[in-house]
């Protein structure tokens, strides 16, 4: 009788093994009908699926966790196993961050994906030294600019509140003699209706999904870059795996990234398009607004080299090959 209830508790415990849920939490500071949220939802639940519910991811939108500026630290230090941030937000620790948010270096999802696939080993690596691993990035489309106002050339954006949210954007502020004002995402909206921010740069697919036409009539597609989110999670939560089911993970993962992309590029056509049917005024930038753009470009990119190290000037020198 001994011998056959320790035989049932032996089967008891290796049912129960088998069958153990590993619970991710997933902060994200974006909305839930933000197409970045609705994929990311997707790869959990391909996750869930490929696994037979043996790892439950769970998606925590709107900043409702940790704010999108908290997410990546909370993921480093283990607060959090998993999370989706704006990799330029963390600029400021180390440029090779902000590799992606150079103004005017990769203007459209072709150069967005050859500088993405350049600057992968450094980033996956910098990472990994912060106890993270990349899962997949996908890029939101490029960022031009709004305005509650007519901006017609550079003098006309002197002395405005322009909303910055990466050490890029404080920068371009900076140099057209605007004030930046730091604001996440979620924020803007009241925002600019309380007039703390009167200009800012951010994607089609923000300005639809956050309602920005709403307080801002003119939109100027500068397209200046296609700033990326990544989607990470902490080596020690991914370790503890087993291989079958990172295998799996990896596989959403990838599939996750391939679809982000195909996302993003087919939602700036209609956000566009959506812009303009919602009462925006869309215009091309004047010659002189994009010269003064394109010179501050140029100048960023000489900044950025000179921060970033060899790592850097290798990612710009593959990035630039034909």
């Amino acid at each position: 009788m001994m011998k056959k209830l320790l035989i049932s508790l032996a089967a008891a415990s290796a049912f129960g093994a088998a069958f153990a849920q590993t619970k991710w939490d997933l902060p994200t500071g974006y909305a839930v009908g933000s197409f970045q949220t609705e994929n990311v939802q997707l790869f959990a639940n391909d996750v869930d699926k490929a696994t037979a519910g043996k790892l439950k991811i769970t998606l925590h939108a709107n900043g409702s966790l940790y704010k999108a500026n908290e997410i990546k630290r909370a993921v480093q230090t283990g607060q959090t196993p998993a999370g989706e941030f704006l990799l330029s937000g963390a600029a400021n620790e180390n440029p090779l961050f902000g590799v992606d948010s150079i103004p005017f270096l990769a203007t459209n999802y072709v150069e967005s994906r050859k500088l993405y696939v350049a600057s992968k080993p450094a980033l996956e690596k910098l990472l990994a030294s912060q106890g993270m691993k990349m899962l997949f990035s996908v890029p939101w489309p490029g960022q031009s600019l709004y305005s509650v106002k007519e901006i017609k050339g550079p003098d006309d954006l002197k002395g405005t509140k322009m909303r910055a949210y990466n050490p890029a954007t404080t920068r371009i502020a900076q140099m057209l003699k605007a004030q930046p004002t730091t604001i996440q995402l979620a924020e803007l909206g009241q925002a600019l209706a309380t007039g703390t921010v009167e200009n800012f740069l951010t994607s089609s697919a923000s300005g639809v999904e956050n309602k920005l036409f709403e307080q801002t009539k003119f939109f100027y597609p500068v397209n200046a870059w296609l700033p990326r989110n990544a989607t990470v999670v902490s080596q020690k939560a991914f370790d503890a795996l087993d291989k079958p089911t990172q295998e799996l993970v990896l596989k959403a993962a990838a599939a996750a990234e391939t679809r982000g992309w195909a996302m993003s590029e087919q939602k700036d056509t209609e956000f566009v398009k959506e812009l303009g049917a919602k009462g925006m005024k869309i215009a091309p930038p004047s010659d002189a607004l994009r010269k003064e753009l394109m010179a501050i470009g140029d100048a960023m990119t000489g900044d950025w080299l000179k921060t970033a190290g060899t790592d850097g000037q290798g990612i710009v020198d593959a990035f630039r090959k034909k």
